[in-house]
C-alpha cells in the first residue's frame, strides 16, 4: 500500500518466515468480502521480513521505523472502549534517510496469543501486525497486517448424551436424544427423535444451530442470537410410536468453538433448537445447550 505526504511516497509490505507453508484461513473482512490470512497459535513465533519501498527517485528521512503485535477487543456499541491484550513492539530501524528499497527481518518469539480471533454482532477479537514510520513532516506512515488466532481445545474426557422431553399435555410428547452433548467444528449431530403421544397435526419439525452472544456487561449487555443452520427431521404428520433420525453435517457452517467470558468482556454459547409447527402456523420449541470445541487448527 502506498502513502503520499507533501508529494512523497513509500510502500510498505510484509511476508511471513513461513512463506507458502504458512497456515492461512478464508475469513471476512470488515466489509464483508472474503480475505485470506496467516493463521498462528499461541505460543509460536511470529516473524518475516518487512519490506520498505520509497517512490522512485524520492527519499524519506524519518525518526525511527517500529513493528508491533497487537491484539484488540472491540465493542461494536462502544468504539472508545478498545482493550489491547496483546502488546509487543521492536525497533526495526533508528532514525534516518531511506534511499531506496529495503528489507528488515523481524521475530517475535513464542507470541502468546490468549484469545481466538472472533467477528460477532456486537463485538469483535482481532490480531495484526503493525509497521509504523515515524516522520517529523510529511505524516507519519502505518500499516496494518491482520492475521488469524486459533487456539486447540483440550478434548472433553466425558462426553454424555442428551435426551429431552417436549409435552403439551394429552396433546404432544416427544422424546429426542443426541448422542453426546459436546462437539468439535467439524463434527456430526447425530440423534433419533420419538414420537410418543401426537394429537395435534404437525406439519414439519426442523432442528436449528443457534449462537448466542453475550457482550458487555451490566446495563450495558447486549444479547443476540442468530440461527446458523436449519436441518428439516420430517415434513409431514407423524404418528405415534414413530422415530425419526438426526443427522446434521457441522463442517459447513460459521461455527466457533464456544466462548466463556472473554476478556471479561463477551461469551459465545450455542444451542440445538428443536422446531416444531403445526398446521395452524404455532410454533413448539425446546432448547439444549451443547459445547463446541476446536480439535484442529
Amino acid at each position: 500500500m502506498s502513502f503520499f505526504g507533501l508529494g512523497r511516497a513509500v510502500t510498505i509490505d510484509l511476508t511471513h518466515a513461513n512463506g507458502d507453508t504458512q497456515r492461512t484461513a478464508s475469513v471476512k473482512s470488515d466489509r464483508g468480502a472474503s480475505e485470506v490470512l496467516p493463521v498462528f497459535t499461541t505460543n509460536e513465533t511470529i516473524g518475516g521480513t518487512v519490506h520498505l519501498s520509497p517512490a522512485p527517485g524520492k527519499k524519506i528521512d524519518h525518526l525511527g521505523v517500529k513493528i508491533e503485535v497487537l491484539g484488540q477487543t472491540e465493542l461494536y456499541f462502544d468504539r472508545q472502549d478498545g482493550h489491547d491484550f496483546v502488546s509487543l513492539v521492536a525497533e526495526l530501524l533508528n532514525p534516518g534517510e531511506l534511499q531506496g528499497p529495503l528489507s528488515v527481518p523481524f521475530e517475535f518469539k513464542n507470541v502468546v496469543l490468549p484469545h481466538e480471533s472472533y467477528r460477532g454482532i456486537n463485538v469483535r477479537v482481532r490480531y495484526f501486525i503493525r509497521v509504523t514510520i515515524t516522520r517529523s513532516y510529511g505524516g507519519t506512515v502505518t500499516q496494518d497486517f491482520p492475521f488469524v488466532c486459533r487456539l486447540l481445545s483440550v478434548p472433553p474426557e466425558i462426553n454424555t448424551g442428551i435426551k429431552m422431553e417436549v409435552g403439551i399435555e394429552d396433546c404432544l410428547h416427544i422424546e429426542f436424544e443426541y448422542a453426546k452433548g459436546k462437539y468439535h467444528l467439524r463434527d456430526v449431530v447425530v440423534g433419533k427423535i420419538f414420537f410418543l403421544l401426537v394429537r395435534i397435526k404437525i406439519k414439519h419439525m426442523e432442528v436449528e444451530i443457534r449462537r448466542r452472544e453475550s457482550a458487555g456487561g451490566g446495563s450495558n449487555t447486549y444479547n443476540e442470537s442468530e440461527t446458523l443452520a436449519k436441518y428439516e427431521v420430517m415434513d409431514g404428520a407423524p404418528v405415534r410410536g414413530e422415530s425419526v433420525p438426526v443427522r446434521l453435517f457441522l463442517t459447513p457452517y460459521d461455527i466457533t468453538p464456544t466462548y466463556k467470558n472473554v476478556a471479561n468482556r463477551f461469551s459465545v454459547k450455542y444451542y440445538l433448537n428443536l422446531v416444531l409447527v403445526d398446521e395452524e402456523d404455532r410454533r413448539y420449541f425446546k432448547q439444549q445447550e451443547i459445547t463446541m470445541f476446536r480439535h484442529e487448527l
